[in-house]
């Protein structure tokens, strides 16, 4: 999608990471609020006077936004919904969103992330990619840095790959395509023998070299280059300092062109040092 980049706020990190993807695609950046809706069944006056309290409250929010924006382009809305995942789904769509921006929850350790509710609901069938900031971004996304993709030779691998190659073109930052492989102490050798093994680890290592140069290969545009890891493929790449941001893709089942987590995007939105972005499969 070219459409803007949404920013949900609260959170001094999506807002930084909304601005930079915005200026990055060379997109409008949408700050936005989800307040309540009035009830289908409120109660009247009661209900109205809640709304309003809160949709004043979502403003006084837009104005700290601003403040940490200062003079960045963007549009502020005030989104009236029945839950700040839903709001969200319904602007992207309206407005063809190139990326959703949520900040880590409240309750997010120290420099790790931590979706909260509104996040861990949008990665459950964003039609665009959805991207989770930590509460702080520092440092933010740097011109000339590097760009991490979570790479396995299949649909959502290629999908995320060419995501993050669109960005990685734009800024001129290097791509880095990386692939975590078992090590030896991490199977069973006691199941089919050390020889049996070693084969096996090693004729893994070579199926992947060569996905990984085909890969590489794929996005002439970029300066890309591959890694092969040793260890658990969550704690490895969750731990990742050298990139300003991960991109992976969602799980390889479920409707196309939705974000469906799988169990290591899942786990990796709530452990990962930098930012992660979740791309949806193309098709």
């Amino acid at each position: 999608m070219t459409g803007p980049v949404i920013a949900g706020a609260p959170g001094a990190g999506a807002l930084a990471l909304g601005r930079w993807a915005a200026d990055t695609l060379g997109v409008p950046l949408i700050v936005a609020v989800v307040h309540p809706a009035p009830a289908a069944l409120g109660s009247g006056r009661v209900d109205a006077e809640w709304v309003a309290d809160r949709h004043r409250a979502a403003e006084q929010i837009l104005d700290a936004a601003r403040s940490v924006l200062g003079d960045t382009d963007a549009s502020y809305r005030t989104i009236a919904s029945s839950s700040a995942a839903h709001g969200l789904h319904d602007l992207a769509e309206e407005v063809g969103a190139a990326l959703i921006v949520v900040g880590s929850g409240k309750d997010a350790p120290r420099e790790r992330l931590y979706p909260g509710s509104t996040a861990e609901r949008l990665l459950s069938g964003s039609v665009c990619p959805v991207a989770v900031a930590p509460a702080e971004l520092s440092p933010e996304p740097g011109p000339k840095g590097v760009i991490g993709v979570a790479y396995v030779d299949t649909p959502d691998g290629r999908a995320a790959l060419a995501e993050a190659a669109r960005f990685a073109a734009r800024t001129g930052a290097r791509l880095r395509l990386y692939t975590v492989v078992a090590s030896g102490d991490a199977s069973m050798p006691f199941l089919i023998g050390q020889d049996a093994e070693r084969a096996f680890l090693e004729t893994a290592r070579e199926t992947y070299e060569r996905s990984l140069d085909a890969a590489v290969a794929s996005v002439p545009a970029c300066d890309a280059d591959w890694r092969i890891l040793p260890g658990d493929v969550v704690d490895t790449l969750a731990d990742l300092d050298e990139v300003d941001v991960l991109f992976c893709g969602s799980r390889g089942y479920g409707p196309a062109r939705r974000v469906l987590l799988g169990g290591v995007s899942a786990r990796l939105i709530r452990r990962s040092r930098r930012p992660v972005v979740v791309v949806p499969r193309s098709g």
